[in-house]
């Protein structure tokens, strides 16, 4: 540590830099915002506002407190630095100077020693005490430059930096202190102070990389805590040492270059960084290869940027086909690549060399055979190799195949298989042996980029391939295929039609003539001879036939050779049909209906005529002459070619049905003409011409079909009523039979469990509820043994005697007789356990208790009191509110 070296002289109160120049000295590493000094102003009117400036802006900064700090990082030469700090009053804009020269501090280890020898000693400035009227001589501020402490100090600790005393500490007793981070402030206890000498002291070894510098503040005070001395800023720097390696950011870089690449390609850059200071030489990295491998075709294929580490390419000779892979071992050595002193590191560059299409694809061989038979399609009949020495399955290795000549009509295609890079010569159009037996092909391989600068296509890029065509049987054909024939209807059986050959491709082979035969005919109209083709009628040809359509009609017939293997051919005959005057028209529709009277009684009639002009309309109306009835009772008069209209001649025509036959001819040549009969049906009409509701029935056209249908439904939905009274009358009476004491659907006895019961003992659970409910259809007892009678059926005791109640008894025996019957069935040993199912409650035939439903409850009974009944339980709650509830 250098000594810290500052003079102060006595001079009377001048406004202004104390002095010209002033000199310090610094480390020789500068960050920015580091404070460096601290510049002393005098003013003798304490109210001026000053403002700092540096005639170096962007390397110094001066604050309003006078300390000048370091704008940037920079590295500080061997010869001193000078710049001017201005001053300037803010109101008069009077303005002072002053040339600062800063000084790089000596080598570490001499300041060291000189450390060692000495502890600087920082004193507290004077103060200006108001307390006293005269003005006394202020000491001027202390300029503390920055205490530079180097990082990684092996001790001892604590290890002295300076004191701190002041000069008032001969008439006072003082107690000093530090605060700010390192001291009281995280990271707390790195700095303490002796209270009482003020010796500085750092306790542990500084570490640059994470706090480079402190900002420590001295304080004074008396032993009542009273400040006596304003605070001191003491900075301390921490220097860099050569203590981090340098580190790759990435252990293993990647890279690629094209191969035939010139000297000074671009290739990668790899890049270091080193924790130590990076404007010292610490923290400055430089970079070299150590090795390449393989070391073909020249061991130093690639050199380094030792600044950026770019690498690029120094030697041509680049050959993919040769050397595919380059390892390079990187190293990055700080102190700006001092082998002596500088730390290292090492990295691992691969850089993979590209292709380029600098090798064409060449046949395997000159001339390629195929062979193909004729008439097949979509058939690969040569396969073409080739060789490229490029990277497989890469543009510049992928081929592409071009015909160059022997086929102007686009006969065949070659395609690449993607796998094996082999050419598919494939027939896309049908090839004729009897036209072209050999073709002969001329194909040239290509690549799918062009060919690199300067690299021209050998003759091994081009071959023949020969292609043999194969005779196969073929299938005949007819000449010519449909054949079309114009003939009138009518022809007769037997009648020869045309003659319909089929001719066979193949002129070299051995072969019979053709069979014919006949395929698709849809009426059996006509036959073929096997031999010549000729056809002839087997029925009479019929325009008007279903079969017909638009006035064609098509068969299909077959020829066939006796080739290996035996083909076939087929052919359409077309039968144009030209009509003749064969059918004669007829009346439509042919049922009318119109009015008994003479108005209104028109009918439109329409003539239809299977056969087509000029043997149709228009057709000619008129009445035939026998019976005279029909002229005498009916008119008929033409509107159209098509229509006409029949009409009452008379006045009044008896309401029934009428047949009228109408003489129809068409305009044929000779003409053609039928009697058609149409049904008129008269009927009575209201005043809008409409028929009466039966008429209408009969005039729409209800035969005597349906007519039969109707009443048929209507017999069917009588006996299924009928069905359905005898169902329900039976379904009464099985009800009747069924004499039951409660209906089953409602009976609840069965949910009656074994609790809350107040019958028999355990032997009497098991009971069998027939007897509740029907007790007439019990079996009697002497049918069944003595001894084997089950538990829940009654035992043999003489039926009791239940008291009858008399046909009209007083309300005031009612009580006496409930009381008689309940003592009766309490000693009856026949009656079931359960008094809830008592046969008093039965109402049914052979009830010995009768019906309590004859009670006369319509007698005097206004002098009996009921109410007891309300004690008996739920039982007599209906007695009760019918006696009991007062005079309603």
């Amino acid at each position: 540590q250098a000594p810290i070296k500052a003079t102060c002289e006595d001079m009377s109160c001048k406004t202004g830099f104390p002095e010209d120049v002033h000199s310090a000295v610094v480390s020789r590493s500068v960050h920015g915002g580091q404070p460096l000094l601290n510049v002393r102003f005098q003013s003798c009117d304490g109210n001026k506002k000053i403002h700092f400036g540096s005639s170096e802006p962007e390397d110094f900064r001066v604050g309003e407190d006078g300390v000048v700090y370091a704008e940037r990082s920079f590295q500080l030469s061997a010869e001193p630095t000078e710049f001017v700090v201005s001053a300037q009053d803010k109101e008069t804009q009077e303005e002072w100077q002053m040339r600062v020269k800063l000084t790089p501090e000596p080598a570490f280890a001499a300041a060291s020693e000189k450390d060692q020898k000495k502890i600087e000693d920082i004193v507290f400035p004077w103060q200006q005490y108001k307390h006293s009227s005269p003005l006394k001589r202020q000491k001027r501020d202390w300029v503390i430059p920055p205490i530079n402490l180097p990082e990684n100090s092996r001790g001892p600790f604590p290890q002295e930096l300076v004191r701190i005393r002041s000069d008032r500490d001969k008439s006072l007793s003082l107690r000093y202190s530090v605060t700010g981070p390192g001291a009281d402030q995280p990271p707390t206890g790195i700095f303490i102070i002796n209270p009482i000498s003020g010796q500085l002291s750092v306790t542990k070894p500084l570490d640059r990389e994470q706090i480079a510098s402190f900002h420590l503040r001295a304080h004074a005070v008396d032993v009542n805590g009273n400040q006596v001395e304003n605070p001191i800023d003491i900075v301390i720097n921490v220097i860099d040492m050569n203590d981090n390696r340098p580190e790759f950011l990435h252990q293993v870089w990647n890279g690629t270059v094209p191969e035939g690449s010139k000297p000074g390609t671009y290739v990668m850059t790899v890049t270091a960084i080193d924790a130590d200071d990076p404007n010292a030489q610490n923290g400055m990295l430089r970079y070299r290869i150590l090795s390449q491998a393989p070391s073909s075709p020249s061991p130093n294929m690639f050199t380094i940027n030792n600044e950026t580490g770019d690498i690029i390419t120094v030697a041509a000779g680049l050959d993919r086909e040769k050397v595919q892979q380059y390892t390079l071992i990187i190293q990055a050595t700080d102190m700006e690549g001092n082998p002596t002193y500088g730390l290292s590191n090492t990295a691992t560059a691969v850089i993979s060399v590209t292709d380029v299409n600098d090798n064409p694809p060449e046949f395997t061989a000159m001339t390629f055979y195929g062979e193909v038979p004729e008439n097949r399609v979509d058939v690969i009949v040569a396969n073409l190799t080739v060789t490229d020495k490029d990277q497989p399955h890469t543009p510049a290795w992928n081929a592409m195949y071009r015909m160059t000549g022997g086929d102007p009509t686009g006969r065949f295609t070659i395609l690449t298989d993607p796998n094996s890079n082999d050419g598919l010569v494939t027939v896309v159009k049908p090839i004729d042996f009897e036209t072209n037996r050999m073709f002969v092909l001329t194909v040239a391989a290509e690549n799918q980029v062009p060919l690199a600068k300067g690299i021209q296509h050998p003759p091994q890029s081009t071959a023949t391939v020969s292609i043999t065509v194969i005779d196969v049987n073929e299938s005949p054909y007819f000449v010519p295929n449909p054949k079309l024939v114009r003939q009138e209807e009518g022809l007769l059986a037997g009648s020869v039609l045309t003659t319909f050959t089929a001719q066979d491709p193949d002129r070299y082979m051995q072969q019979t003539s053709l069979r014919y035969s006949k395929l698709s005919d849809p009426a059996n109209w006509l036959k073929i001879d096997p031999v010549n083709g000729q056809i002839t009628t087997t029925a009479v040809l019929d325009r008007e036939s279903i079969y017909v359509q638009n006035n064609m009609y098509n068969a299909t017939f077959l020829a066939s050779d006796n080739g290996i293997p035996p083909m076939s051919g087929t052919g359409t005959l077309q039968i144009y049909l030209l009509d003749i005057n064969d059918n004669a028209p007829q009346v439509n529709p042919k049922e009318a209906t119109t009015c008994e009277t003479l108005q209104p009684n028109a009918i439109n009639i329409t003539a239809v005529d299977p056969d087509i002009d000029p043997n149709a309309g228009p057709f000619a109306f008129e009445l035939p002459e026998t019976p005279a009835s029909i002229k005498r009772n009916w008119t008929i008069v033409r509107i159209s070619g098509d229509h006409a209209q029949l009409s009452l001649r008379i006045r009044f025509l008896e309401a029934g049905i009428y047949d009228v036959p109408i003489v129809i001819t068409d305009s044929g040549n000779p003409h053609a003409s039928s009697t058609s009969v149409l049904k008129v049906k008269v009927c009575q009409c209201d005043i809008n011409g409409d028929c009466t509701d039966v008429d209408r029935i009969v005039g729409a056209g209800l035969g005597t079909g349906a007519i039969i249908a109707i009443l048929l439904c209507i017999i069917i939905l009588l006996i299924l009523v009928l069905m359905f009274v005898v169902w329900m009358k039976r379904r009464d009476k099985e009800r009747q039979a069924k004499q039951l004491l409660i209906d089953p659907e409602d009976d609840v006895r069965d949910n009656i469990l074994k609790y809350d019961e107040e019958g028999g003992g355990e032997e009497d659970q098991d009971y069998d509820l027939s007897q509740l409910q029907q007790p007439d259809t019990v079996e009697p007892d002497a049918i069944k043994p003595v001894g084997i009678r089950r538990l829940d059926e009654r035992p043999i005791h003489a039926e009791p005697q239940y008291p009858v109640r008399s046909a009209a008894p007083h309300p005031g025996d009612i009580g006496d007789f409930i009381n008689e019957g309940l003592k009766a069935a309490d000693n009856d040993p026949t009656a079931p356990p359960y008094d809830s199912l008592l046969v008093f409650d039965y109402e049914g035939s052979g009830s010995t208790a009768g019906s309590l439903s004859s009670l006369n409850s319509s007698s005097s009974g206004g002098e009996q009191d009921y109410d007891y009944l309300n004690d008996w339980g739920p039982r007599f709650k209906k007695l009760a509110d019918m006696y009991g509830g007062g005079d309603d």
